[in-house]
């Protein structure tokens, strides 16, 4: 669930991390091409991480649904203050 979100994304950017490092430190030595396709793939990871690490799993319950059980305390308070409302406005 979350953990295996979360173990994705890093070892994404871990990766990104890694690729331009590399890149800037030894591989431009040898190769000034090979330096900036190394960035260019690690440019391009973390909108992928992002992507990985928000993806929605069966057994999540997302920010937006509503809550499984409708007759929370929440709800009857918000329901209550909504009559209240309808209430004076009929007077």
């Amino acid at each position: 669930m979350y953990a295996r979100r979360r173990r994705g994304y890093f070892l994404i950017m871990g990766g990104c991390l890694i690729l331009f490092v590399s890149a800037c430190t030894f591989v431009r030595v040898w190769s000034v091409p090979a330096a900036i396709a190394l960035c260019a793939v690690a440019l391009l990871l973390p909108p992928i991480a992002a992507i990985v690490g928000n993806t929605r799993d069966k057994d999540d319950r997302w920010w937006d649904e509503p809550p499984e059980d409708p007759e929370t305390r929440e709800a009857r308070k918000s329901r209550a203050w909504l009559d209240e409302l309808e209430r004076r406005k009929r007077r």
